[in-house]
C-alpha cells in the first residue's frame, strides 16, 4: 500500500521559509516592543502565518480524506480479489471432489458388477454341476435298469432254449434209438482205463443198449470190462458212467443244466465287460 498512495500537494520551498521567519517570531519574547511600526508588522505576520497554517490544514485534511477514500479502495479491491481466488479454489476443490466421488462410484460399480458376474456364475456353475449329477444318477439307473432286463431276458431266453433243446433232442432220441446209443459210445470213449466200467441207463432202452453192447464196446480199452446196468435215476438217451477212477453223468438234464449255467456265466461276463462307464458319458 506504501506504493499506491502520493500525496497531491507540496509545499514550496518559499512557504517552508516563511514558516521558519513566523515560528522565530511567534516564540515568546522577554519584552515587547511599544513601537507602533513594529505592532503592525506583528500583526501582519500573525495573519499571514495564520492564513498559511489554515492552508496547509486544509491541505492535510484532503490529503488524509484522499488516502483513506484510496485505502478503502485498495481494501475493497483487495477483499473482492481474495473472495474471487477463493470461490475459485472452493469450485475447483468441489470439482475435484465430485470427479472423486464419481470415481469411487464407478469403482463400487465396477467391483459390485464383478462380484455380482462372479456369485452369477457360482450359482449357474452349481446348478449346472447339480442338473449333471442328476443326469448322470438317472443315466446310471438307465444302464441298470437295461442290464436288468437284458441279463432277465437272457436268462429266459437262455432257459427257453435249453428247454426247447431237450425236447428236440428227446423226439430225435425217440426217433432214432440207435442216436442214443452213438452218444453212449462218445462218453464211454472217455474212459481209457482198464477194469470194471459200469453204464447206467435208463430202464426203458436197457434191451436195447443191451444188444448193442459188442458196439459198446468199441469205444473202451480192450482189457476192460464192459457191465450194462438199468438206473431209474437216468432218463431216455442219457447215461450214468462208473468206475475205479470216477464217475460221469452223461444224462440229457445234466448236460442241458451245465450248458445252461455256461451260457449264463458267458452273457454275464459280456456284460460286464461291455458295461460302458457312465461316469464318462
Amino acid at each position: 500500500m506504501s506504493n499506491l498512495i502520493k500525496s497531491g500537494h507540496v509545499i514550496s520551498l518559499d512557504d517552508l521559509k516563511r514558516l521558519e521567519i513566523l515560528r522565530q517570531y511567534t516564540a515568546p519574547r522577554q519584552n515587547i516592543s511599544s513601537e507602533t511600526g513594529e505592532n503592525e508588522g506583528n500583526d501582519a505576520i500573525d495573519v499571514e502565518t495564520q492564513s498559511l497554517k489554515e492552508r496547509i490544514l486544509q491541505d492535510a485534511e484532503e490529503t488524509a480524506a484522499r488516502l483513506l477514500a484510496e485505502a478503502r479502495e485498495e481494501a475493497e479491491r483487495i477483499r473482492t480479489e481474495a473472495e474471487r481466488e477463493t470461490a475459485a479454489w472452493w469450485a475447483e476443490r468441489r470439482a475435484d471432489d465430485e470427479s472423486l466421488r464419481a470415481a469411487s462410484s464407478r469403482e463400487g460399480y465396477d467391483e459390485g458388477y464383478r462380484q455380482g458376474a462372479e456369485a452369477a456364475e457360482a450359482a449357474v456353475r452349481g446348478e449346472m454341476d447339480e442338473a449333471l449329477q442328476d443326469a448322470l444318477a438317472i443315466v446310471r439307473q438307465a444302464y441298470d435298469e437295461r442290464e436288468h432286463l437284458i441279463a432277465e431276458a437272457e436268462q429266459f431266453v437262455v432257459e427257453l432254449s435249453c428247454e426247447i433243446a431237450g425236447k428236440i433232442v428227446g423226439r430225435k432220441l425217440e426217433e432214432s434209438p440207435q442216436l442214443a446209443v452213438a452218444l453212449m459210445g462218445e462218453a464211454l470213449s472217455r474212459r481209457k482205463e482198464q477194469g470194471v466200467i459200469t453204464l447206467c441207463v435208463a430202464p426203458s432202452q436197457y434191451a436195447f443198449v443191451q444188444a448193442a453192447k459188442e458196439e459198446l464196446l468199441l469205444s473202451i480199452d480192450s482189457q476192460a470190462e464192459l457191465h450194462i446196468l438199468p438206473d431209474p435215476s437216468v432218463k431216455d438217451g442219457g447215461c450214468v458212467i462208473r468206475s475205479a477212477f470216477g464217475s460221469i453223468d452223461a444224462r440229457l438234464d445234466t448236460q442241458l443244466t451245465n450248458i445252461r449255467q455256461e451260457l449264463l456265466q458267458i452273457a454275464a461276463h459280456a456284460h460286464e465287460e461291455g458295461r460302458p462307464d457312465v461316469t464318462e458319458a
